[in-house]
């Protein structure tokens, strides 16, 4: 691959480091960087809606290497990402006699990512996998960092590993079949990164939206600035045993939303919008916020059109009921990751479920 071609953040993991490669021709290299893992057999892991997009291409990539894999399409959509098709994709691999030195192949967004990631951690003990992120919320967040899970029905991720990637490939032409409500939703998990680590990242998301959704150079500079943030982190703190934990901002009142929802209204990043606004309204509250600065951050999401407020008809309640059986509470507390400012913010390990409520209800 020319130099050109790509950029590449290292996620340092001492023996389990691993490379993420961004770029807008990367797909056409997928033969030869999967080749270089010598795997006994390669199964392509992706959905019925984005695979025959990019068939032809991945195929002559694969075969010009002398890769035949197998392909395995699972249904569109989070309610597929359960126990169900994880069984499936399992049988599927046992009935095709793969070993421990097969690869597998997660070419999708974030259920394909996470119910991959998955398997491959639980087949047979642990086999590698690569991680071909279609969308631009996996590409910038679930591809890195090693977190697996599938959905319950009370909670989301509630049953999953930590576990790593072999290689990470992000091909940003992929996001040029991305519905833009989708390419919206990947924006949220930025925004959320502006937030936590980078004022200037937060900056130029307000003043460079045109740029970025023309998917140029601007696209692969959040993309690279995103990973290089989460990869941060990981290699710090791989398990969240505590800093890992910010990468959850917006994310204790936006899983409990898609929870009460059934995933089924918002996307993951939909839900996250509305969970930092809900954040900064708490943080806020408690007087280590400033009001204009939260403000900011409900002018950025709506410029991207995502949701600010909870709408009537949900239930305040019930997505506090939600959130205290959600993986991020503890003995009954409640995690809140909150802004301190623009680029740096504070975990709050026992929030006021009292300002809670009054925060959700402010966002109605």
């Amino acid at each position: 691959m020319l130099a050109l071609d790509y950029q590449a953040v290292t996620v340092d993991l001492k023996e389990r480091s691993y490379d993420i490669v961004i770029g807008s021709r990367v797909l056409w290299k997928l033969g030869i960087r999967l080749k270089e893992f010598r795997p006994s057999r390669v199964a392509i892991i992706s959905n019925k809606t984005v695979f025959p997009l990019y068939k032809d291409l991945v195929m002559k990539s694969l075969n010009d290497y002398g890769i035949s894999p197998e392909v395995i399409l699972i249904p569109d959509g989070e309610e597929y990402k359960d126990f169900t098709w994880t069984y499936h994709i399992h049988g599927e691999l046992l009935k095709a006699r793969f070993d421990r030195n097969a690869l597998l192949v997660a070419f999708g967004g974030g259920v394909i990512g996470d119910i991959t990631g998955f398997v491959a951690s639980t087949y047979m003990r642990g086999i590698r996998y690569v991680q071909v992120p279609t969308t631009l919320l996996a590409q910038v967040d679930s591809s890195v960092g090693g977190k697996t899970g599938v959905n319950h029905s009370l909670g989301k991720n509630m049953i999953g590993t930590f576990y790593q990637p072999s290689l990470v490939l992000i091909d940003v032409n992929t996001l040029r079949t991305l519905p833009k409500k989708e390419f919206f939703a990947g924006i949220a998990e930025v925004i959320k990164y502006g937030v936590i680590a980078d004022k200037e990242l937060f900056n130029y998301l307000e003043s460079s939206r045109e740029d970025i959704l023309s998917i140029g150079d601007s696209i692969i500079h959040i993309i690279k600035r995103s990973c290089e943030i989460k990869a941060d982190v990981v290699s710090k703190d791989e398990r969240e045993a505590g800093l890992r934990a910010i990468l959850n901002f917006g994310h204790t009142v936006g899983h409990a939303i898609e929870t009460v929802t059934e995933y089924k209204r918002f996307l993951h990043g939909e839900a996250v919008a509305i969970g930092m606004c809900a954040a900064a309204e708490l943080a806020v509250m408690t007087g280590m916020f400033g009001r204009d600065e939260a403000q900011r951050i409900r002018n950025l999401i709506s410029l991207y059109m995502l949701p600010d407020s909870i709408p009537d008809e949900l239930s305040t309640e019930k997505i506090i009921s939600a959130m205290e059986i959600d993986k991020k509470a503890s003995s009954g507390k409640l995690r809140f990751i909150l802004p301190v400012s623009i680029g740096a913010v504070r975990i709050e390990e026992n929030a006021d479920r009292n300002l809670i409520q009054e925060a959700l209800q402010g966002l109605k």
